[in-house]
């Protein structure tokens, strides 16, 4: 659910809309009715993972031959 506060209002409980956001509500500021911002929680980034999908992905045996020459030359710039 989302709370909208006015920017006085936004300062004066700062503390409590931050402890609102922490358990999962959503407060959108706003300056004369206007929404201008909004505080939602921290999503720390996800770990990565090499290797994730390697199970997922597949290469076909084509992509790992040699290319047409005159496909290098285009890639190349080289026209004939």
């Amino acid at each position: 659910m989302k709370f909208t506060y006015n920017i006085h209002e936004a300062k004066t409980h700062l503390s409590r809309l931050v402890e609102e956001v922490a358990v999962g509500e959503e407060i959108i500021i706003a300056k004369a009715g206007k929404p201008l911002a909004r505080l939602v929680p921290y999503a720390k980034n996800t770990k990565r993972e090499p290797g994730r999908y390697r199970d997922d992905i597949e290469i076909p045996e084509a992509f790992f031959e040699e290319l047409p020459e005159d496909t290098l030359k285009s890639w190349e710039g080289k026209t004939e």
